[in-house]
C-alpha cells in the first residue's frame, strides 16, 4: 500500500469539507458542487481520485440530503467539471479559472435543467416544455454563477498560498538537512 502525499490528504480533506459544506444553512442555489469538481480535476493528480472523491463528497452528504430523481444529472454535472479541470493543470491563471467556472455553471444549468425536464413530471415532454423548463431555471442561474465564482475564487487563492507556503517549507526542511 502506497502512502498518501500531503497534497492528497489535503484535496481529500478540502473535497469532503465542500460536501459537507451543503448540510449546513446556506443561500439558496449557492453550493460549492462544480467548484469541486473542477478544483479536484486541476489539482489530483491521479485522475481517478479526481472523478471518485467529489462522487463519493456528494453521495455521503445526500445520504443526510436525501436522495432526489435528478442526481444522476447533477454527478453527470460535477464530472464534466473535474474533466474541464483536467484542461487547467499545466496552466492554472485567475482568467482560465474564471472562465471554466463560467463554463461550468452554464453545463450545470444546462445538463441538471434537462434532467429536471427529462424525468419531473413539471413539464411536458415538448419542445415547448423543455424551453419553458429552461425559461423557469433562468432566476436560479444567478446564483448558481455567484456561488461558482465565489467558491472557485477561495478554492484556488487558498490552495495556491497552500501550495506556495508548502514548498516553501519543504525547501526550507531540505535547506537546513544539508
Amino acid at each position: 500500500m502506497s502512502k498518501l502525499s500531503i497534497k492528497t490528504v489535503t484535496l481529500v480533506t478540502i473535497i469532503l469539507a465542500l460536501g459537507a459544506y451543503r448540510l449546513f444553512p446556506h443561500p439558496f442555489n449557492v453550493t460549492p458542487v462544480m467548484a469541486m469538481g473542477l478544483f479536484a480535476g486541476t489539482y489530483f493528480d491521479k485522475k481517478w481520485m479526481a472523478f471518485v472523491i467529489p462522487m463519493l463528497s456528494m453521495f455521503l452528504a445526500d445520504i443526510f440530503l436525501g436522495f432526489h430523481n435528478t442526481m444522476l444529472f447533477v454527478y453527470g454535472a460535477i464530472l464534466v467539471a473535474v474533466s474541464i479541470g483536467f484542461l487547467l493543470r499545466d496552466s492554472v491563471s485567475s482568467l482560465k479559472v474564471i472562465g471554466a467556472s463560467v463554463a461550468g455553471s452554464i453545463l450545470f444549468f444546462v445538463i441538471t435543467n434537462f434532467g429536471v425536464w427529462a424525468v419531473s413530471d413539471y413539464y411536458p415532454k415538448t419542445w415547448q416544455g423543455l424551453t419553458t423548463c429552461f425559461t423557469m431555471a433562468i432566476p436560479f442561474f444567478q446564483r448558481t454563477l455567484l456561488g461558482d465564482l465565489f467558491f472557485n475564487g477561495v478554492l484556488f487563492i487558498s490552495y495556491w498560498y497552500f501550495a506556495k507556503s508548502l514548498g516553501r517549507y519543504t525547501l526550507e526542511i531540505s535547506r537546513s538537512s544539508h
